[in-house]
């Protein structure tokens, strides 16, 4: 495949992506028919079904560049922190920054775990944003034993906070909140 091939591919898959996220945040999943995507990408039935098998998969592609989005974020505004638990607030800040694009709060908390199912839904966190937490809680907990489940249970609270916020919750209490989550988790630990 030539190189304008290979671009052509990746535009024709990138615009369905674009169009699918747009009507998926507008509509929601249920209500987005793959005619309708088709027609906002300004490409043909044809195409959609040569980069994707159905409207779910095209769905998860979405929800997977949504959730790297996320993860790049984090990353970028925690690789120059130095302290475990600065990376860590910091890290939490990125994440209710990321979640405050338009839409992401519903596509990845609401819509992917009823359309694609939790376990889908929680390997493409543990593989992001999830992933970016453990390695944060890694270091400031380094003796803890159930970091798994306390990965996971912080991220939830993560999780729970960006969709309070969305709905018109302070961020400002819950980045206070996630703190002293985060404080009291290693006060215990040290003991």
């Amino acid at each position: 495949m030539s190189r304008s091939n290979r671009e052509r591919t990746e535009q024709t898959r990138q615009a369905l992506m674009n169009a699918a996220r747009r009507l998926f945040v507008e509509k929601g999943y249920a209500e987005t028919a793959t005619p309708d995507i088709v027609a906002e990408a300004g490409v043909t039935r044809g195409a959609l079904y040569h980069h994707f098998e159905d409207k779910r998969a095209l769905f998860q592609a979405v929800i997977e560049r949504e959730a790297t989005d996320v993860a790049d974020e984090i990353e970028r505004r925690t690789r120059r922190q130095t302290a475990p638990r600065d990376a860590l607030l910091e890290g939490a800040a990125a994440y209710f920054d990321a979640m405050e694009v338009e839409g992401r709060t519903r596509l990845l908390l609401l819509e992917a775990p009823a359309v694609i199912g939790l376990p889908a839904t929680a390997q493409i966190d543990a593989e992001n944003a999830e992933a970016t937490l453990r390695a944060g809680l890694e270091a400031l907990l380094p003796q803890a034993s159930l970091l798994g489940p306390l990965t996971a249970m912080l991220s939830a609270a993560f999780d729970r906070a960006a969709i309070a916020i969305e709905a018109g919750g302070s961020r400002e209490d819950y980045e206070q909140g996630i703190a002293a989550l985060l404080d009291g988790l290693a006060d215990h630990l040290r003991r």
